[in-house]
């Protein structure tokens, strides 16, 4: 039998692809939708999921985070939450011109 054609990068996946994909039994997956109020699939008609690539990516930081990390369910709840809380870092832009000026001089002299 050949091997499932592999999906684009951002293609949805069903909640069957997912599980076999990363070997997550597929009730896990839908218990984890009702902990984790950040996971919310695309649900079509028939309660037929469908994750986005942003959601597949959330899984599998859950997945680290619980079967690989040690985290409790309590606990991956409190770091993402603390996650979404933390302002992102304003960027320098004397900083990035710096840097920008630096790699444009050593690509001039690597070209010379």
């Amino acid at each position: 039998m050949a091997a499932p054609l592999e999906k684009a990068a951002g293609a949805f996946r069903t909640i069957g692809e997912l599980s076999q994909e990363l070997g997550i039994p597929r009730h896990i997956l839908r218990y984890w939708e009702t902990r984790f109020p950040q996971l919310r699939p695309l649900q079509r008609a028939g309660k037929r999921r469908y994750y986005r690539p942003d959601d597949v990516a959330l899984v599998r930081r859950i997945n680290t985070l619980l079967n690989l990390e040690g985290y409790t369910i309590r606990g991956v709840h409190t770091l993402l939450a603390a996650e979404r809380k933390q302002p992102t870092a304003p960027v320098n832009a004397a900083a990035v011109k710096a840097v920008r000026d630096m790699l444009v001089d050593a690509l001039e002299r690597d070209t010379a």
